[in-house]
């Protein structure tokens, strides 16, 4: 039995922020549960490295959705972070805080304390710890040709993507620091190593919630093949993601009846939330063969290779220091629109001949090619989440749901006609020598719609499983992240969005981990 007032499941983007504040005041003494082993690897450091965690069990979850109808009966791959700093040590550390839209979905969501001014200070917080590094003197030449290209189109600069309500084009902020990956598990968990009030358990799987009447009381888990058992004084936190806390609540008999029942688990709490609600962004890549060198040349030679390697050591700059995902913005498909509702990326790099179940970055095609992406900022389809079995080391049975509306087709739709627009401008035309995917023959709405469904994908940002709002019947966590219907147990982390960030979600993570640490201390230091 290990006892502590805290119990946080869950050592990712979220779990580190409240670990380092949760124990910050010396007050409190806290357990950590990440199911995964340290991020002390080299390819997990090394920003470029994250292709090679891509496909890797040791620390990735690796799901697999159910077949989407929508999406030509495709399997959908959805890695997640199983290691300390969750996705975000495994993400391609693009950081956006997206459109001003969402903070007000959590202001209607939570109320007052949630309010715009409170968020800015949670976010300002978590800016003090990560900020989006300034890379744009290191990214591929073929960048500018993009930004040039996007203000032909009619696009505005933006010289500060990260920024709440960017607008227009420019280079992405990157989660780095002096040349080595910046996940909350460095920035967050490492200082608060030092605190003998911080323990720490990696590779312990958590299995089961135990409660005690209506109080979350004890956290089972299973670390070397022993079942243990962590108790908590005062509270159970969970930060296991937007897949993994609602999977979690189940197992443990918090969540829709009939589900609990159909897998032959005792209902504590009938949730019909837990699970539901899941959104995530859908993106359509167009590739180019190109007639000017890109990233394909440095990646793809020993030449390119040993001089990148020389760069990074020496200078710790360099195409190993970045994200392939070098440049985008946030623009308008359409006129009239309020806010950017589509989010731009450019990635001067192809992987197209890789083999599957693969995402060699550093052997990429071995002729000159790039990538121009587009994702729709606000989604309105909505899927779901739940166990199959009673066993927690299997995985949930995911439903995405992608394309369930016509506003999100035709959104796809613009996106694609988008990055055709963008192609045809002068800057682009001229370093491109061919559209490799969808082809020249591809040309009608009905004729795009379909190769949407045949290639279109997801950009690895679900969320909204455990919604937070103001019924119970449809919710998950009330305004203050508590599971309505249990005492002493909450869900801080992206699963409590309601509703999808218009841009990556790392960084509106970071902030909702920074306000959940907030709550919780008030609510403890007045006890």
């Amino acid at each position: 039995m290990i006892e502590s007032d805290f119990i946080i499941v869950g050592g990712g983007t979220a779990g580190c922020v409240l670990a380092d504040r949760l124990t910050a005041c010396g007050k409190f003494t806290v357990l950590l549960l990440e199911a995964g082993p340290s991020d002390q690897r080299l390819h997990i450091q090394l920003p470029i490295g994250y292709g090679m965690s891509f496909f890797n069990p040791a620390v990735n979850w690796m799901y697999r959705t159910e077949p989407e109808p929508a999406l030509a009966n495709r399997s959908g791959y959805w890695p997640r972070g199983k290691v300390l700093g969750g996705s975000g040590s495994i993400n391609a550390m693009v950081h956006v805080q997206g459109q001003p839209v969402e903070w007000t979905d959590l202001a209607e969501a939570g109320g007052s304390g949630w309010s715009f001014e409170a968020l800015s200070a949670a976010m300002n917080r978590a800016r003090e710890r990560i900020e989006g590094a300034d890379v744009s003197q290191d990214t591929h030449p073929l960048c500018s040709t993009f930004i040039t290209a996007a203000q032909e189109a009619g696009f505005g600069n933006e010289a500060d993507l990260s920024k709440l309500g960017a607008d227009g084009v420019g280079h992405f902020r990157i989660a780095t620091r002096n040349g080595l990956r910046l996940s909350s598990a460095r920035a967050y968990l490492r200082p608060a190593l030092k605190r003998p009030n911080l323990a720490v358990e990696v590779e312990a799987h958590a299995t089961r919630i135990v409660l005690e009447g209506r109080q979350a009381r004890e956290v089972h888990f299973i670390k070397a093949g022993t079942a243990m058992i962590a108790r908590a004084r005062r509270e159970v936190i969970l930060c296991a993601g937007s897949i993994n806390s609602p999977k979690l609540l189940q197992l443990s008999g918090i969540g829709p009846a009939a589900t609990l029942k159909s897998n032959g688990i005792e209902v504590l709490c009938d949730r019909h939330g837990v699970g539901r609600n899941l959104q995530d962004h859908l993106c359509i890549d167009h590739l180019y063969r190109s007639r000017v060198p890109t990233l394909n040349q440095q990646f793809g030679s020993i030449t390119g290779k040993i001089a990148a390697g020389l760069r990074y050591i020496l200078l710790r700059k360099g195409p190993l220091a970045l994200s392939v995902n070098q440049a985008g913005g946030f623009v308008r498909s359409r006129s009239g629109l309020a806010a950017p509702n589509m989010q731009l990326y450019f990635s001067p790099l192809s992987y197209t001949r890789t083999a599957p179940g693969t995402r060699t970055l550093m052997r990429p095609d071995a002729f000159p090619g790039f990538m121009l992406s587009a994702q729709p900022c606000r989604p309105t389809s909505r899927g779901f989440l739940e166990i199959t079995s009673a066993d927690p080391a299997m995985p949930p049975r995911i439903v995405p749901n992608a394309l369930a509306t016509q506003h999100d087709i035709a959104e796809m739709i613009e996106g694609a006609r988008l990055l055709r627009q963008l192609a045809a401008t002068s800057s682009l035309r001229d370093v491109i020598e061919e559209e490799l995917q969808p082809g020249s023959a591809v040309q009608s709405d009905d004729e795009m719609l379909e190769d949407i469904r045949q290639r279109a994908s997801t950009v690895y940002h679900p969320v909204s499983t455990c919604r937070m709002g103001r019924s119970p019947d449809t919710d998950v966590v009330d305004s203050s992240l508590r599971v309505y219907g249990v005492d002493g147990l909450r869900v801080v982390d992206a699963s409590i969005f309601p509703s999808i960030p218009s841009g990556n979600t790392n960084a509106p993570t970071l902030m909702v981990a920074e306000k959940g640490a907030e709550i919780i201390l008030g609510k403890s230091r007045s006890q």
